[in-house]
């Protein structure tokens, strides 16, 4: 379950049509290193099943909402 506030916004705004995932990498250290996840929060975007990008550290809620959009090709 997503517990970030920003993240349950735009999982609201977006609905069915982006996943949202949370992951705690000390209980997952395998995702961390398959990622190289050096720092915390780092967000990584999927498309079609692959990493298309990623974002270390806090941004706003329009920095997220326009990487989403333009993964969406909108």
């Amino acid at each position: 379950r997503v517990t970030n506030p920003l993240i349950e916004e735009l999982a609201a705004e977006f609905g069915s049509k982006v996943t949202f995932a949370k992951v705690n990498i000390d209980e997952n250290p395998g995702i961390a290193e398959k990622n190289s996840i050096m720092a915390v929060p780092t967000f990584l975007f999927y498309k079609d099943g692959k990493l298309v990008d990623s974002l270390v550290g806090a941004a706003p809620k329009s920095h997220f909402k326009e990487k989403i959009l333009e993964l969406m090709g909108k």
